[in-house]
């Protein structure tokens, strides 16, 4: 039976785009600059003040923005200017990660920041943790994860009943179909078109925003990370899944039906690893986290599948653990010297394991890159909390975009 293909979203009328995009770079002012005056937010915009007036008087209403508590003198006479800033305190959104060991949920605040989290591992009996010894996804049937994460989410909102959930947002490795709420196909997990949307949103009572983890965390690096400002942006995620996100002019490309940075079978030269395409040498089969830990193994370094382990070991003077970490992030920085040839991004941010807390690691990964363009290359804004801020950012992202249709009294 051939996918669904979700129906076509009618268009917008120009006039809604217009008060759309207005209301969005409104709030992404206040986001990048608050404390910010009205008249500020004006001149940056190029909005008039009226129109700023307006859109914060209506984000004041939803409870996202509030005046700040000290106002600043102007430099002329008249009344001091009392800036707006995002209200941090009333809101939060939902995160939902899903990967191959474990499952992370989180809530995050209106800047991106953790408020709380949990992670659940996947195992028929749901117990466990990060540090599991099988190296494959046992358990993770998708609508008793889902079911699990939602269970998991409702129990983190009850412990702060003062925070209003504005939505959920999902993400995971693998084919993810933002349009239609799908997981298309994710071979590690053995998903194949998995409605996440609906049984999340049938779970929550709450919207549902899904989308991959790599365009989501490019996203989250546009709104509270490193890569803010940057013209383009290239995001590469390498953990048991390697995928990869691209963004230009504030808007990631998704391809038709999301296919867009599917780079897993992108041929290695010399590579030895064996894939389960049937092909030796692809990206995903030499530099996943699992060939990582069967190599670390290998060598007595560790046991079990947790990467973390392998930098711990590393960080306590195994050579040999130091080593493999090394020689993974000069291999990732060819990669992505590759895709620089292609794509020819302002930015690039690497989400590795290595590079997220070795220096050696970031240091191989910019010489495998190349000088002329090593600067441009950075490790994730987000090291102690990726895979949260990749679920919440999906939802994040989406309130960004339309602030005025986050909430229910938005009309």
């Amino acid at each position: 039976m051939p996918p669904s293909v979700a129906p076509p979203v009618p268009s917008p009328s120009p006039s809604t785009s217009r008060r759309r995009t207005s209301a969005s770079v409104v709030l992404r002012s206040v986001l990048e600059h608050g404390p910010v005056a009205r008249s500020t937010i004006a001149r940056l915009t190029g909005l008039s003040p009226a129109s700023v007036t307006d859109y914060c008087s209506r984000f004041t209403e939803l409870g996202l923005i509030r005046e700040s508590e000290l106002p600043r003198r102007s430099q002329g006479v008249g009344r001091p200017h009392v800036p707006v800033d995002l209200d941090a305190t009333r809101f939060v959104v939902g995160g939902v990660h899903v990967a191959v060991p474990y499952t992370t949920v989180a809530l995050l605040d209106l800047r991106g920041r953790v408020v709380a989290v949990r992670e659940l591992r996947h195992g028929r009996d749901g117990r466990g943790d990060r540090d599991g010894r099988n190296e494959r996804a046992d358990g993770a049937d998708a609508h008793a994860v889902l079911a699990r994460a939602a269970d998991a989410l409702a129990a983190l909102l009850a412990r702060a009943p003062r925070l209003r959930c504005l939505g959920v947002g999902f993400a995971a490795g693998g084919w993810v179909d933002r349009d239609s709420g799908t997981v298309v196909e994710h071979p590690l997990l053995g998903w194949h078109e998995v409605p996440v949307r609906d049984v999340l949103g049938a779970r929550t009572g709450l919207p549902v925003h899904v989308d991959g983890h790599a365009r989501a965390l490019v996203n989250a690096e546009r709104l509270f990370g490193r890569a803010r400002g940057s013209r383009s942006v290239l995001q590469l995620f390498v953990g048991n899944v390697v995928d990869a996100a691209f963004a230009t002019n504030d808007e990631v490309h998704h391809g038709p039906r999301s296919q867009a940075g599917a780079i897993a079978h992108l041929p290695v030269p010399g590579g030895t690893e064996p894939c389960a395409c049937g092909r030796t040498g692809c990206l995903q089969a030499e530099l996943s986290e699992r060939t990582l830990c069967r190599r670390a193994r290998r060598a007595g370094i560790v046991e079990g599948v947790n990467p973390m382990h392998v930098v711990a070991a590393a960080a306590a003077g195994d050579p040999v653990a130091a080593r493999l970490l090394v020689e993974r992030a000069g291999a990732v920085g060819r990669a992505v010297r590759l895709l620089l040839d292609v794509l020819n991004p302002e930015t690039v941010v690497v989400t590795e394991v290595g590079v997220l807390h070795r220096e050696d690691c970031l240091a191989a990964l910019r010489e495998g890159v190349g000088d002329d363009r090593a600067a441009s290359v950075l490790p994730s804004s987000f090291p102690d909390s990726v895979l949260a801020v990749a679920g919440g950012s999906v939802a994040l992202d989406v309130l960004y975009r339309d602030p005025l249709a986050a909430s229910p009294e938005a009309i």
